[in-house]
């Protein structure tokens, strides 16, 4: 994931830097309605704003909000407000940023950067990942689809596991046998669907050769405490 949002993030460093930004917690899951709470810390102060960003799977990082402590209250990106979010600064480094109530939408993964004066670069942490539950959010529906015809004439084959949803946001897991597949694993952004539900499709590349030996697959899509699973090998495939 880091090497993705330094890909989409301008200027976000990907290798050591003389100041460390840490967001915590690591991982939430709350009921619909509750307020969410982000600490920011940012070690050392270089009179910049800290910025708070929400990403969905796949799509590039969207900016909610800038603070400082010398501010009354904190900018907001064009489509958020403070009726959504707020920030507070107890000290210089310490930073909350709050989403008020909680929607089933905001479920994503959230980061916090600001700029670093000694190594001259925007420094970066995040990958807190939000799940927002609801009473009305059901298990999703998982299928997965084998390799085609085409690509089993090569050394490697791809696996499409493709879910639907309530909401736009989901962990995505391959195991082969049991355990976590070894092979590439991409996972496209949430698309909306007409009847208001979302497909997420993700793919995992195989060694063809595993594939012919019969190795059992399976993708787990996983919605906070609802989650579903589908499982094929070769065997199970109809020809």
């Amino acid at each position: 994931m880091l090497g993705i949002l330094c890909l989409l993030i301008a200027a976000v460093t990907c290798g050591d830097a003389a100041k460390a930004v840490t967001l915590t917690p690591a991982d939430l899951s709350v009921p619909v309605g509750r307020e969410v709470i982000f600490n920011c810390n940012i070690e050392r102060d270089d009179r910049d704003y800290i910025r708070f960003y929400r990403q969905f799977p796949g799509n590039a990082p969207q900016l909610i909000l800038r603070h400082r402590r010398s501010l009354s209250s904190p900018s907001y990106d064009s489509g958020f407000s403070s009726s959504q979010f707020d920030a507070k600064a107890s000290s210089d480094v310490d930073f909350k940023v709050i989403i008020k109530q909680a929607k089933v939408e905001d479920s994503a993964e959230y980061y916090c950067d600001t700029w670093d004066s000694t190594a001259a670069e925007v420094v970066s942490h995040g990958g807190t990942k939000l799940l927002v539950t609801s009473s009305d959010v059901t298990p999703p529906v998982v299928t997965v689809f084998p390799p085609s015809n085409d690509e089993l004439q090569s050394k490697e084959a791809t696996l499409v596991c493709m879910a639907t949803q309530s909401i736009p946001y989901a962990d995505v897991t391959w195991m082969a046998c049991g355990r976590q597949a070894t092979g590439a694993v991409a996972t496209g952004p949430a698309e909306r669907e007409s009847n208001g539900n979302y497909k997420i499709s993700s793919y995992l590349t195989v060694q063809t050769s595993e594939w012919n030996s019969d190795v059992p697959y399976t993708c787990k899509v996983s919605l906070g405490s609802q989650s579903a699973e589908n499982t094929i090998k070769k065997s199970k495939c109809a020809t």
